[in-house]
């Protein structure tokens, strides 16, 4: 027996030596990522400092405020070098990230690509454009993390596509911007690289998953961005930040996270206007695009649609019914509907068919069909960012206890509270292939369902809210549910926008103080927390056109932002 006690205890012994072994090497691990970023950071601004002292002169304001299309034109004409805006672009995005923790990791090649762009022929749409790019989209000799500890050690071998076709159009990558942990998180915080705040109030989040391409792009230190969007991952931070962004009909554009899915994963672009997006649009949809990958269809960007002036049948909605959103997301939605209707556009009420249940059994089943194992299996060691662990310990529930807690609910369906809870801790499953097939099949339904209810109406293009204004940190982990507005159209892989119309004013948030959304339970209130001290936070609507006609959606969302501005 004592025999058996002392092998017993040496192997539980060497059961804890072994993990915290493991534990310690994936702590090396992240503070060598971490130690390589801050280097690359230093090398970049002895670069930028070496770069002014050789040309004291340059007017970095008035380079900074220039529109994409002003700063386009002036490098094909040659008034401004592609080197001088460059360098002014660092030593900016070297301020932001210094603010907001929103780079992962410069790239320092872009000096090179500097180069090749002069070696080109001809000069392509973004000649000496400065472009960041999402930590996952794939740049040769740099990680592609997606927050993950896992990722840390496998370097890209090859430029992805997208990377290719901007350096064949003359744009420079120069940043790789940060994440939260495994990208399904609308915060923007993982263990390694940490917290990106807002640039305009780092008490507040800009939201995520494109959450360091929206701090950058609203702080000033880059011009044009790349992102991605599987539930809102480029509307959010747009509506966070005040930024303009699309997620585009899914195949329009392809990358590493484009893969056929029932709920696709769309790759955008995120700018301060819808000019740069339409113009960043028409770069991508070019015959390298379609060279380089067969699979995106040969669909070249529609200049026409885009400049059209022709009056719209607008629907519209300033709630789904599902998660009221605070009170300035609904005022944004009226002022726009009523400035719409003054420059002459018809207006008619429309009302998204069904949201509960797409958002349980179509966007949620979708993701968790295994109920969240294969998700689990990327937390490597256990490291979990602390925005995500209520989503995380909610998975971990055994599936026995997950029958047994929606076995209690089933009762009291009736009470959105108690919904509330049942998405969270009880996501259907899909419990054998044949489940998965009628899971995709019913999705198909839905999206048949909703084109008929369009059509019948006649519509152009639609108005609805987004959500806004930016969280304080630590609340979109909590708030999985409030995501509706924009997952909507991820299932119905329709194009959508956001564009910036208003900021929160000292009223609005007056009148979150007696907000109740649904029937003031607990996520209601923790949605007023989430978005109270927003006063002057920017305050955005989104637009929404059918598959395959961005180039409509990009044109309404011109004209939503002409009028705001005129306002």
């Amino acid at each position: 027996p004592s025999a058996a006690l002392a092998l017993l205890g040496g192997s539980a012994a060497a059961l804890v030596v072994w993990k915290w072994l493991g534990k310690r090497q994936i702590q090396k691990q992240m503070e060598e990522a971490r130690k390589t970023r801050d280097e690359g950071v230093k090398k970049m601004a002895k670069v930028v400092q070496q770069f002014r002292e050789q040309v004291p002169s340059v007017q970095t304001d008035a380079i900074l405020s220039l529109p994409l299309l002003e700063l386009t034109r002036r490098l094909q004409e040659g008034s401004l070098s592609p080197k001088t805006v460059l360098y002014t672009y660092l030593e900016k995005a070297l301020e932001v990230t210094q603010q907001t923790n929103c780079l992962r990791h410069f790239i320092p090649e872009c000096e090179e690509q500097l180069q090749e762009i002069q070696r080109q022929e001809e000069k392509g749409l973004l000649y000496g454009i400065p472009i960041s790019i999402k930590d996952h989209i794939g740049h040769k000799g740099h990680l592609s993390t997606c927050g993950l500890v896992q990722c840390l050690g496998t370097v890209v071998q090859e430029d992805s596509v997208l990377v290719k076709v901007l350096k064949s159009q003359g744009a420079i990558p120069f940043a790789m911007t940060n994440v939260p942990q495994s990208l399904f998180s609308y915060d923007c915080s993982n263990p390694t690289f940490g917290q990106t705040l807002h640039p305009f109030n780092p008490q507040k989040s800009p939201g995520g998953s494109s959450g360091g391409e929206g701090a950058l792009i609203a702080g000033g230190g880059s011009i044009l961005g790349i992102g991605s969007d599987i539930g809102g991952s480029i509307r959010l931070p747009s509506s966070f930040c005040g930024l303009c962004g699309l997620k585009p009909t899914a195949e329009r554009l392809r990358d590493v996270c484009s893969r056929p899915a029932p709920v696709p994963c769309a790759m955008g672009p995120m700018a301060r206007d819808v000019d740069s997006l339409a113009l960043c649009m028409k770069a991508l949809l070019c015959q390298e695009m379609f060279r380089l990958d067969p699979t995106v269809p040969p669909i070249p960007f529609d200049e026409k649609v885009y400049s059209s002036s022709a009056p719209l049948r607008v629907g519209y909605y300033d709630t789904d019914g599902y998660f009221p959103l605070p009170p300035c997301m609904r005022r944004a939605v009226q002022e726009t509907r009523g400035a719409l209707q003054a420059a002459g556009h018809q207006l008619v009420p429309f009302s998204p068919p069904r949201i509960h249940y797409v958002m349980t059994e179509l966007f949620l089943k979708t993701f968790f069909a295994d109920g969240g194992r294969a998700w689990l299996d990327v937390f490597t060691g256990g490291v979990v960012d602390p925005s995500l662990k209520s989503q995380v310990n909610g998975c971990k529930i055994p599936r026995l206890g997950k029958k047994l807690l929606a076995l209690i609910l089933k009762p009291l369906q009736f009470l959105l509270l108690l919904l509330k809870l049942k998405n969270v801790a009880t996501i259907s499953t899909c419990r054998s292939v044949k489940e998965m097939w009628n899971h995709h099949h019913e999705i198909q339904v839905y999206r048949t369902e909703f084109i008929a209810r369009w059509k019948e109406l006649q519509l152009d293009v639609v108005l609805c809210p987004v959500l806004g204004p930016a969280f304080t940190p630590g609340y979109p982990g909590k708030l999985l549910t409030a995501i509706s507005s924009t997952m909507l159209y991820n299932v119905l892989n329709f194009p959508a926008g956001v564009v910036p119309v208003s900021t929160v004013t000292e009223a609005d948030e007056e009148e979150l103080k007696l907000y109740r959304g649904c029937c003031d339970d607990p996520w209601d209130r923790t949605l007023k927390q989430a978005v109270a001290g927003a006063v002057g936070l920017p305050v955005a609507v989104q637009c929404v056109a059918l598959p395959w006609r961005d180039e409509l959606c990009l044109r309404f969302m011109k004209e939503v932002e002409t009028l705001s501005r005129e306002k």
